[in-house]
């Protein structure tokens, strides 16, 4: 997902980042609620679940460990979170909140689509 930055725009997205502390069972993302941060896992662990009917209750997806990301979804496509993201052990994760993400990422991106395509209207035989 940040692989279309350079290293300055890395750099402020790691510094845009906020440090978030979670107990167990204190739930980080719910299920239907307005995304608002994209989530890096820096230690402990998340479980992921969805509720696909209502009479069958929540069904186990998968866990976050430490390195992985969440929330990215709900920001990307500007919807509700698709499932709900529970701490299964003290955890901390750091938070990417819409705006910054907005701002540098998708900004980011579609610098270097209109610059492969003022390149590829340049050549003659396309």
């Amino acid at each position: 997902m940040f692989s279309n930055l350079n290293q300055h725009e890395l750099e402020i997205v790691v510094g845009a980042m906020k440090k978030s502390a979670f107990a167990v069972g204190e739930t980080a993302i719910a299920e239907g609620d307005d995304g608002e941060c994209l989530y890096v896992v820096e230690t402990g662990k998340f479980k992921c679940s969805k509720v696909f009917k209502k009479e069958d209750g929540a069904v186990h997806l998968k866990d976050y460990m430490p390195g992985e990301y969440f929330g990215e979804l709900a920001l990307l496509y500007n919807g509700p979170r698709a499932a709900t993201i529970e701490a299964i052990e003290a955890s901390e994760c750091w938070a990417l909140d819409r705006r910054t993400f907005n701002h540098i990422v998708k900004d980011s991106a579609q610098q270097k689509r209109e610059k492969y395509e003022a390149f590829l209207t340049q050549v003659s035989i396309l």
